[in-house]
């Protein structure tokens, strides 16, 4: 299982937000680029960035930025957050960004993933943000209507091989990781199921392991330092 610390940027800082909550933020460095290296000190070959202003807005105001940590770190860059149009995608695509994360147009463009999908291979993930069983849109301001489960097989059917799925009411939260969720996921779907929301022990990343899940991201438990980067980056293997 590969592990992707997370930096979430706001207005070129490293950030987080409790539950998807804009205005319960916590800035955590003024220079994402180092923690970045940080990671990749840790043992890090993955990272997932997140553009938070990007997701409410679908700008890519932190671009800049993400371009930056991808040159100076070398991992595998994921990255989500506004991507809402093809011109986006080939943006970042050049600039050597490796997996690109289609959110609120996944839900609310008809045909964009099966078109990214069908030009960019499995350089395009789908993220699917879940609140009450549904899927939430506009940096999780939102909710689509559409059951989550529904959704999943959707995007399966049109060639989608990675889906990063987050239980919302988890995010940030420190209360553990939704195993239940990952299980039903990973039993439903062939689809590479990377686990997000909540990943906040040593025991969560062992559990999500044994599962046999493709990927688990890692965000606060990281900056309040309730979880060794490198041990979790060990126990994943």
């Amino acid at each position: 299982m590969i592990i992707y610390p997370a930096i979430d940027l706001m207005e070129g800082q490293a950030v987080r937000l409790f539950k998807g909550d804009y205005a319960q933020k916590t800035v955590y460095s003024d220079v994402p680029v180092s923690v970045a290296l940080d990671f990749k000190q840790a043992g890090a070959t993955h990272i997932h960035l997140v553009d938070l202003e990007g997701a409410k807005s679908g700008t890519t105001p932190n671009f800049d930025t993400i371009c930056q940590i991808k040159k100076e770190s070398g991992l595998f860059c994921e990255v989500g957050g506004g991507i809402r149009s093809m011109e986006v995608i080939k943006q970042y695509v050049e600039a050597g960004i490796d997996r690109l994360i289609l959110g609120t147009a996944a839900v609310e463009q008809e045909g964009f993933v099966e078109q990214a999908v069908k030009q960019f291979g499995s350089a395009i993930a789908v993220g699917v943000d879940i609140k009450d069983g549904f899927v939430a849109v506009k940096g999780w301001t939102e909710s689509s209507g559409i059951p989550a489960f529904d959704f999943c097989e959707k995007m399966q059917s049109v060639g989608v091989s990675t889906m990063i799925c987050t239980d919302i009411s988890r995010d940030g939260a420190m209360k553990g990781t939704n195993r239940e969720l990952y299980k039903e996921l990973s039993q439903k779907y062939s689809m590479q199921i990377i686990a997000s929301g909540g990943v906040s022990s040593l025991g969560d990343v062992k559990a999500l392991r044994a599962m046999e899940l493709y990927g688990a991201i890692i965000g606060k438990a990281y900056y309040t330092g309730a979880i060794n980067l490198k041990e979790a980056i060990e126990a994943a293997k």
